[in-house]
């Protein structure tokens, strides 16, 4: 993949800011629309059905060549406008958490993409600009970026932007690699009060897991974060359970940070399996993430751009900027092509992401604006990358 050097003080046309500021106004009531319905009918990674052929819809009635289930992922997408050297990829993320809804925020994330999308078909001919949305599946633990990305839907893409809805404003990800478990005990069933002796607790073998962990958090570095649930414990209190299973995730400040942490998290499961006397499963539920690798350029260029339109960031240290240390699958993209993945305040305080008081806020007044301050955001700094010109020297970035 080609990915061109920008010179971030490049700045588009007044007359073409505007048009893209006429053209988010213009489309503003689908976009909120859009958001809305998202949020009205959460779907969850890999189910999201109703998500994708919305999305794709609207994308369609704007005029973009739409092809529904790419990369053998039936809830993903590509549309596509233009043919300009310049590519430009909007991710749209639309899956939702289970039992909180959008309680991340997905709905925004997607009408902000179609939004900075519609904005820039006005523009996208006189700027040699190509404008793709994809729509990504499953970020909520499922990696669907990281298999479009193996799977070529990034291939000859420039730049892939995304905005995340959060607390406050941040411009800067620092989102932590992250490894998905599935972890699974399997031991012996047996009354539990009249041969206790016969059984092997597979509960048992969680709790020792637990403990071990707990106490290996003592000697992580400050960048890991360890924690997971157990999400079957047993059949029924007078029987020895045979059979539990929980998620769990490890996270950490690189994928080779990461390499370093998991196998002694691995070892407390370990432990617990021998304790107990039961077996083992570990399994990943997904290509693990990595970390987000910011483009400077880009970074400066959407903090101009959204500063310009009334946004205003955290200050350094603040608190409630800390969504930006959580983990996504845009990191995977981060290694091969240029990204931005900047967070949108949507005025939730106290609430914040993963909290059933955020899910509330995302289909607020605020959220609507943001939605709509992230489209034009979008659309300005890709506007200010093609005005920039493509010429310059390719930036190093992973193979896929």
């Amino acid at each position: 993949m080609t990915s061109h050097q920008l010179p971030y003080r490049a700045r588009a046309s007044e007359g073409v800011r505007s048009l893209l500021a006429e053209a988010v106004t213009a489309a503003s009531g689908r976009l909120v629309s859009l958001s809305h319905r998202l949020h009205a009918h959460p779907e969850t990674a890999w189910e999201e059905e109703k998500a994708a052929r919305w999305t794709a819809s609207l994308l369609d009635d704007l005029g973009f060549a739409v092809t529904p289930g790419v990369c053998d992922l039936p809830t993903a997408f590509r549309a596509t406008v233009g043919s300009g050297p310049l590519h430009v990829a909007l991710c749209a993320e639309y899956d939702a958490l289970p039992g909180l809804g959008h309680a991340c925020g997905h709905n925004i994330i997607a009408a902000s993409a179609v939004g900075a999308a519609a904005a820039l078909t006005r523009v996208a001919d006189g700027l040699g600009l190509t404008v793709t949305v994809l729509g990504t599946p499953a970020e909520e633990g499922g990696g669907g970026k990281i298999l479009m990305l193996e799977r070529g839907a990034f291939a000859g893409v420039d730049v892939a932007m995304m905005v995340h809805p959060g607390p406050v404003d941040v411009a800067e990800a620092e989102p932590f690699a992250v490894a998905h478990l599935g972890v699974r005990y399997t031991g012996r069933a047996a009354h539990a009060a009249a041969y206790p002796e016969q059984g092997r607790n597979a509960a048992d073998a969680f709790t020792v897991a637990q403990v071990g962990i707990g106490l290996l958090r003592q000697q992580l570095p400050p960048t890991t974060r360890v924690h997971g649930l157990v999400t079957r414990g047993g059949e029924a209190p007078n029987a020895i359970p045979e059979r539990t299973q929980g998620r769990w995730y490890v996270r950490a400040g690189s994928l080779e940070e990461l390499e370093r942490v998991r196998p002694r998290v691995e070892a407390c499961f370990r432990a617990g399996a021998l304790a107990s006397g039961c077996a083992l499963e570990i399994e990943p539920e997904s290509p693990p993430y990595s970390e987000f690798r910011n483009d400077a350029e880009l970074v400066a260029l959407y903090r101009r751009n959204a500063e310009g339109i009334g946004r205003r960031f955290a200050a350094p240290g603040d608190p409630a900027a800390r969504m930006n240390r959580a983990s996504t699958d845009m990191g995977n993209v981060s290694r091969v092509v240029r990204a931005l993945h900047p967070y949108l305040g949507i005025d939730s305080l106290p609430a914040v992401n993963h909290q059933r008081e955020f899910a509330a806020a995302c289909a607020t007044a605020a959220a609507d604006a943001a939605v709509l301050d992230g489209a034009l955001a979008l659309a300005l700094t890709a506007a200010d990358l093609a005005a920039g010109g493509a010429a310059g020297t390719a930036t190093a970035r992973d193979s896929p």
